[in-house]
Parts: structure tokens; C-alpha cells; sequence
């Protein structure tokens, strides 16, 4: 009898990662038919802090400093509240398809941030693919409604993949020292706590919502953020982070497919142009090797191009 090989459960898992992630985007586009930005974001944290408290319950971790729980509070507010709020309202004029090409971004601004705060230097080649990246930026953002004007939706996705890099490079200390899972929890719970006001509001719309609109937003708060944040997690344990991060590239291609099946939004061929634009930025910005600062010593976290414990979408 042939025996299932050991690559089996955490290929599943990467599969399910992106599957859940790209599903987010149009998700997101369909909730929002029903429920406001602020509303949306509020109810979905609501869920995904309810299974972190049921996690925290059964698993009774240690505590972790004061310091260092302030920070992954802060982390969560920012790369939590901050990036699905902004994504939310982001989407009400961006189509799926562009917005997950766009938050693709998030990879530059982590790459900046390495720059500026952990002394990284960026080669000949991050540099030319930090360009294709703003090029691609500037493809699919002049196609969207409102062009690239402060009130038009593009420039709010890309300040959501800004939250989500600076969420990333906030927590990745802590996750080294207490783990994803107690790291995301902590997160999450912060992210609820701070959209909390917004719950009453939430509750209210859900209840005129359509049957659609409920699957929808189950789906958002149990699978992009919970589910897929187990499977990244579990996935990064095997493959270790850079490659797993590898996968992630699918994500924004996927989005598209799937926004074009179940929320009929035909790509546009400048998003397919601007998004190809993105993605060779970005591996090119992450394959191509930033120089590393005299005498650091390399970390995996900062090598990923991956996404944050607490993005998902």
C-alpha cells in the first residue's frame, strides 16, 4: 500500500490559503451591497475575536509582557482595523480584480519599512522592480472610477496594503517570541474591541440583509481570517516562510477569476496589464536579493513577501 506523502496536508493547506484569500476580494464587493464599510469590518473582527477567545480558552497560553501585548494591540488596530476598514470603503468603487492586485503593494511597503527601520538595502534590481510596481499601480488605478484623485477608491486600497505591511512589521518581533497563533489572537481581539461601536449598526443591517449577503459575511469573518490564517500558519511550518510567501502570488490572479464567476466583473484589460505589471514587480523586489546591512544577521520574517498573520483580506 502506497504511503501519502508527507507534502500532501500542507500542499492542501497553501491550496486552501489561496483559495480563501482570492475568494476575500469579491466576498467583500458582494457584502458591501447590504452592509457599510465600518459595519462590515466590525462584524467580521467580531467572529474572528470570538474563536481567538474560544482559542485562548483551551489552550491557556502563558502571558507575555505588558510591553509587548500594547504592541500587538497596536499592531491589531493598525493592520486589522486599519486595513479592512480602508479596503472596505476601497472597494466600493474599485472592482475585486484590481484591489487584489493592488494590495499586492503591501510587499513594497514592507520592503521600504525594512529600508528605513531594520538598515536593509535595496539592490539595483528592488529598486527597478519597486518602479514596475508603481507602474502597474498607476495602470490600474487611472482606470478606476475617479482616476487617482485622494476621493476615488484605488488610493484607499493601497493606504489598506500600507496598514497591513506596517501590521506586519510591528508584529513580526513578537510572532519569533510567542508565537503566530497567540500573536493573531491578541490581534484580533484588538481589532474587535476598536470596531466594537460599530457592532449595533452591523447587527441592525444584517438583519435586512439578503440570505446571499449572510453567506457572504459568515464566509468573510470563518475563512479568509480564520481558516486560511490555521493553513498559512501550518504551511509556513513546512515549506518555511519565503517559499510558502511564493504561493501568495496566486492570490491576485485567482481574485480576478473569481470576481469575474460570481460577481460578473469583467476584467478590464488594463487591470490584467497593470496587475502582470505588479506581480513581476513584486517578485522581482523579493527574489532578486536585498543587501543585507553590515553584520545583520538574516531573518526569515524579513524575507517573506507574505502576508501578515491578521491579513488574509
Amino acid at each position: 500500500m502506497n504511503k501519502i506523502s508527507p507534502a500532501v496536508l500542507p500542499s492542501l493547506a497553501i491550496a486552501t490559503t489561496v483559495i480563501v484569500w482570492a475568494t476575500a476580494f469579491p466576498a467583500i464587493k458582494l457584502a458591501l451591497r447590504d452592509v457599510e464599510a465600518l459595519p462590515l469590518a466590525s462584524i467580521r473582527y467580531a467572529m474572528a475575536a470570538a474563536l481567538a477567545l474560544l482559542w485562548f480558552a483551551w489552550k491557556r497560553p502563558g502571558r507575555i509582557p505588558l510591553s509587548d501585548l500594547l504592541l500587538c494591540t497596536a499592531g491589531g488596530i493598525v493592520a486589522g482595523v486599519g486595513y479592512s476598514v480602508l479596503l472596505n470603503f476601497g472597494q466600493q468603487t474599485v472592482s475585486a480584480g484590481a484591489a487584489s492586485f493592488l494590495v499586492k503593494t503591501e510587499s513594497l511597503w514592507m520592503a521600504a519599512l525594512a529600508v528605513l527601520f531594520f538598515k536593509e538595502r535595496f539592490t539595483g534590481w528592488a529598486w527597478a522592480g519597486t518602479a514596475l510596481c508603481v507602474v502597474g499601480v498607476g495602470i490600474i488605478a487611472t482606470a478606476q472610477p475617479g482616476g487617482i484623485h485622494l476621493d476615488a477608491g484605488a488610493p484607499l486600497v493601497l493606504a489598506a496594503a500600507f496598514c497591513s505591511a506596517s501590521g506586519f512589521a510591528l508584529q513580526r518581533q513578537f510572532v519569533a517570541r510567542h508565537g503566530a497563533l497567540y500573536v493573531a489572537a491578541v490581534m484580533f481581539i484588538a481589532a474587535a474591541l476598536a470596531l466594537s461601536p460599530w457592532l449595533p449598526q452591523a447587527q441592525v443591517q444584517m438583519r435586512a440583509a439578503s440570505g446571499v449577503t449572510w453567506g457572504w459575511v459568515l464566509f468573510l469573518g470563518l475563512f479568509p481570517t480564520t481558516l486560511g490564517l490555521v493553513c498559512w500558519v501550518y504551511a509556513m511550518g513546512y515549506f518555511g516562510v519565503a517559499r510558502a510567501g511564493n504561493f501568495l502570488y496566486l492570490v491576485a490572479p485567482l481574485a480576478t477569476l473569481i470576481a469575474w464567476a460570481v460577481a460578473a466583473e469583467t476584467p478590464k484589460i488594463t487591470t490584467i496589464a497593470g496587475g502582470l505589471v505588479i506581480l513581476v514587480g513584486v517578485v522581482i523586489v523579493n527574489t532578486r536579493n536585498r543587501r543585507q546591512a553590515p553584520g545583520e544577521v538574516a531573518s526569515p520574517a524579513a524575507a517573506t513577501p507574505a502576508r501578515s498573520c491578521v491579513d488574509g483580506t
